[in-house]
């Protein structure tokens, strides 16, 4: 499991904005955001390679962040792929709080999931490297 940062933002024009601008003035490169939004504020979920560091830099500048162990899950970059993985879950009463993908090259991409309970977790890495998907570390992002 990794960490992701995750940020809660007032819902207002260039909050966003401010929010990508503070990172890249702190030096953190982005693998991957994901944006949900209700009428008051917005959840932000970014993967990068210091979550910690980016953390504390937010913080700084006044930003509400957090840290969440979340999956990440090299997939075949084909339809079906998301299908498969998550059935494996399900068949195994797995639940899966949030996810999100990402593709990182033609071949194959990301998948990220929350699953909150440590010991649905354990159980769900060794069934998902079982059926020859790889788990994945923030260094393998990388190439």
């Amino acid at each position: 499991m990794v960490d992701q940062l995750t940020v809660f933002l007032e819902n207002s024009e260039g909050r966003l904005a401010k929010l990508c601008r503070a990172l890249a003035d702190a030096g953190v490169n982005m693998d991957a955001l994901t944006l949900m939004d209700t009428p008051e504020y917005g959840v932000v979920r970014i993967i990068c390679q210091d979550p910690a560091g980016a953390r504390d830099a937010l913080t700084e500048k006044g930003y509400r962040a957090s840290l969440t162990k979340v999956s990440l899950i090299q997939l075949p970059n084909r339809p079906g792929a998301l299908a498969d993985l998550l059935g494996i879950l399900d068949d195994l009463d797995i639940p899966v709080e949030y996810g999100y993908c990402f593709s990182v090259e033609r071949e194959n991409a990301v998948d990220v999931l929350k699953i909150s309970d440590p010991a649905a977790a354990s159980k769900a890495t060794f069934a998902i490297e079982e059926a020859g998907f790889k788990i994945l570390t923030l260094a393998d992002l990388q190439g």
